[in-house]
């Protein structure tokens, strides 16, 4: 890429999974592999039948037009774009053009790619009904209409990335922000998050300021994952400088593309030339209607704390590095869970390194959620406060945790006296004492250079108390006999 430069722009769809019901009907809004059980009249176009707007899809989707930076419209409307899919049971979807505003237009995105912080224009997002989902197979094609009106958002940027990597770093980041914000699970298994990108280069000496510079703009439909996204993306820039190398280049037309995984490949589809007419026209079934500034402004309030704002926080106030408040924030329980924490009064870093060390080990072995693990933050104080104040060692603590999460007790009922550490400077210099007074030999050689000795003291006194002496205090105590 030294001779030429990437330019991408993103559309990304993900679907509002956080509401009750669909965008337009009753039909519950949830995930479930049994096809066609999630449907009413209203998803399946049955006549005489109309759509009814769902408030919470609404306030969702003006929520994330304020996170993104975005100017919110005055009224809100929907249009409908005509087209003829199997998918589209009305022969029609309904949407929002972008004229003149949908629920948010020319915002902007802060996120992190590589350590540095990188920020894109926003173009527009918009409030708009699911198709059905289409299973195809040998000889036949099945529809299930479960994701028919589920609520969607699209959101277009600007094409300002310059590489794979920032487009991924995106649309992760655009993913925590969904899910922290409660607006979705934005989960691409289930299908909740698709995207369609758009890639040209440009020769790198000119500017990039001016589109007249710009290539000619090849958009890839429907890539469903973000490792396919990468894909799609590198593959795409190296056929273009391909055809950039050979001349061909400026022959390429302006085209939609589709991802072909099992290949590797982008394979054409159609060219612009062809482009679809949609025929929008305003949605007569659902009047526009005016957005009152006081819900605006309480939507707005109600913005919880994002990734990127938690985990500077992380750095700055609890003094935790780039790496450790990266684990933390990348998925909201995880950061929730870490904030309990800090909240039941264990120390920020020392909770840092048992959620991020054992208990996210644990949750990712048993590829459960970490709201599903069975170590609740209170019960993590029960490891950690008996083992800042000496009474259980660090192995002990180990031992309790494996043994509290397997046999489902809380780790309280596994201390007591019998397996507490010794701490106690008084019992243990008795049983040092005692221990350097039967290995009088040992202590002549250790004063006479054999400083390798001090390791065997050491040893001794844990054979005798089982383990349960306090390392640090032994090895002080042990140090200050041997001196005199």
């Amino acid at each position: 890429m030294s001779k030429y430069k990437a330019k991408i722009g993103l559309e990304m769809h993900c679907e509002i999974s956080k509401t009750n019901t669909k965008l337009f009907s009753g039909a519950q809004n949830t995930y479930t592999e049994h096809a066609n059980t999630c449907v009413r009249p209203v998803d399946m176009a049955f006549p005489g039948t109309l759509p009814v707007l769902n408030k919470e899809a609404v306030r969702l989707s003006l929520m994330t037009s304020m996170i993104l930076g975005c100017k919110q419209p005055e009224y809100m409307y929907f249009e409908r774009k005509n087209y003829y899919y199997p998918d589209l049971p009305k022969g029609y979807q309904i949407t929002q053009e972008t004229k003149p505003i949908p629920v948010g237009i020319y915002g902007s995105v802060t996120f992190e790619c590589e350590g540095t912080l990188k920020t894109v224009r926003v173009n527009n997002i918009h409030l708009e009904e699911d198709a059905a989902s289409l299973d195809h197979y040998y000889n036949t094609s099945n529809i299930d209409y479960n994701r028919a009106g589920v609520p969607l958002l699209e959101l277009v940027t600007e094409p300002d990335f310059h590489s794979a990597e920032e487009a991924v770093a995106f649309l992760e980041h655009m993913r925590s922000v969904y899910q922290y914000a409660n607006i979705s699970d934005a989960d691409t298994k289930k299908g909740q998050i698709r995207c369609d990108v758009n890639v040209s280069i440009m020769d790198e000496s000119l500017d990039e300021n001016n589109p007249e510079n710009w290539g000619t703009k090849v958009e890839i439909k429907n890539v469903n994952s973000f490792g396919g996204v990468k894909d799609a993306i590198n593959y795409e820039i190296k056929r273009q400088i391909e055809l950039k190398e050979t001349g061909e280049y400026d022959k390429m037309e302006q085209q939609t593309r589709r991802w072909d995984e099992e290949s590797g490949t982008t394979k054409f589809m159609r060219s612009k030339v062809d482009a679809i007419d949609y025929k929008y026209f305003v949605e007569p079934n659902i009047p526009k209607f005016k957005l009152d500034p006081k819900w605006l402004e309480e939507i707005k309030k109600s913005i919880p704390r994002l990734a990127l704002e938690r985990k500077q926080e992380y750095q700055n106030t609890y003094g935790l590095s780039n790496y450790d408040a990266t684990v933390l924030v990348k998925e909201r329980e995880v950061a929730d869970y870490f904030e309990n924490c800090i909240q039941l009064g264990i120390e920020p870093k020392i909770a840092s390194n048992w959620v991020s060390g054992n208990i996210l080990g644990e949750v990712n072995k048993e590829g459960i959620s970490i709201q599903d693990f069975y170590l609740t933050p209170a019960m993590l104080k029960q490891i950690i406060d008996p083992l800042q104040k000496g009474i259980i060692s660090s192995k002990q603590a180990k031992e309790i945790f494996q043994k509290s999460i397997t046999e489902k007790k809380e780790p309280k009922t596994m201390i007591s006296t019998e397996n507490a550490q010794i701490s106690d400077e008084k019992e243990l210099l008795e049983i040092i004492t005692s221990i350097l007074e039967k290995n009088s030999s040992q202590i002549e050689e250790y004063k006479n250079g054999r400083t390798n000795l001090f390791d065997y003291f050491v040893g001794q006194v844990m054979k005798e108390t089982r383990g349960k002496a306090n390392p640090v205090k032994t090895k002080e105590l042990l140090t200050k006999e041997l001196s005199k």
